[in-house]
């Protein structure tokens, strides 16, 4: 009876809130209840955040990230979890630790670096951390081309050089790798794909000129990390994500006078 009673897809987001609702926790939960899981979360950072910017951040105190990890796993099942800001290294380390003490299912790593105003989210010395310690715990690794050319010292002048850049993730221990090319000047949006068997996909979708972006890539993280959990294999996961989140910016709402976030009451067909 009690499995019973715990059997509805749980899962988790580690990451920093925003107090503009539209990136961070905040968009991840919101993803999370409309791709019908259960979202719960670790905060490992609060932001004072708007559309048109980070004005101030607060990293909480190790002991309480390691407690909210603790008090998760006496009661929830997760099936997949994902990560977002994580601020600097020694919060990159304990997260890992925890990742490595609990069984949260997949570890979808959302590699943030830098708030869509400009505003760094990562402290420098932090990248090794993550590519020390928290590459080779995850399952998938989501980073935009900015965050995989900082990953890899690889800088990339075209698409040609994405599966590259995949390639060299892949070295650093994480199993499967989604390159996010929102980032070029083309007209149509491409994701690189490789996974762990070494097949790769393209994922791709008209781009929408928007300012209205905030959060896409937690949002593409949240989506897949729910999808694993409901049941998909990756490369469906990735599919039905980059579909979500492309509606999501098409299907726009006007918040705030900066770089607005997306709709994330959108429906998928």
């Amino acid at each position: 009876m009690t499995e019973e009673l715990n059997s509805f897809p749980q899962v988790l987001t580690i990451a920093g809130t925003d107090s503009g609702g539209g990136a961070g926790i905040m968009a991840d939960l919101k993803t999370f209840q409309m791709q019908h899981v259960f979202g719960t979360a670790v905060v490992v950072a609060v932001t004072a955040q708007n559309t048109l910017g980070v004005q101030d951040s607060f990293l909480l105190p190790l002991e309480m990230v390691d407690a909210q990890f603790a008090s998760l796993a006496s009661d929830f099942k997760i099936k997949a979890c994902k990560t977002g800001m994580l601020g600097d290294a020694a919060h990159v380390h304990q997260v890992a630790l925890n990742l490595q003490k609990y069984d949260f299912g997949p570890v979808t790593i959302d590699p943030v670096m830098v708030a869509k105003g400009g505003a760094p989210l990562l402290s420098q010395d932090a990248i090794a951390t993550v590519k020390n310690e928290l590459l080779p715990l995850a399952n998938l690794i989501t980073p935009n081309l900015p965050e995989a050319e900082a990953l890899t010292g690889i800088k990339a002048t075209s698409e040609q050089e994405y599966p590259q850049l995949a390639r060299s993730l892949q070295k650093m221990g994480v199993e499967n790798v989604l390159i996010k090319g929102g980032h070029s000047n083309a007209e149509v949006v491409r994701d690189y794909a490789l996974l762990a068997d070494g097949t790769d996909f393209w994922v791709s979708s008209p781009r929408t000129h928007t300012n209205r972006t905030h959060g896409t890539g937690d949002t593409l993280a949240a989506a897949i990390t729910a999808q694993l959990a409901l049941g998909h294999t990756l490369s469906e996961a990735i599919k039905i994500g980059k579909q979500y989140v492309t509606k999501a910016i098409e299907q726009t709402i006007q918040v705030g006078h900066g770089h607005g976030p997306l709709n994330h009451w959108v429906k998928v067909d």
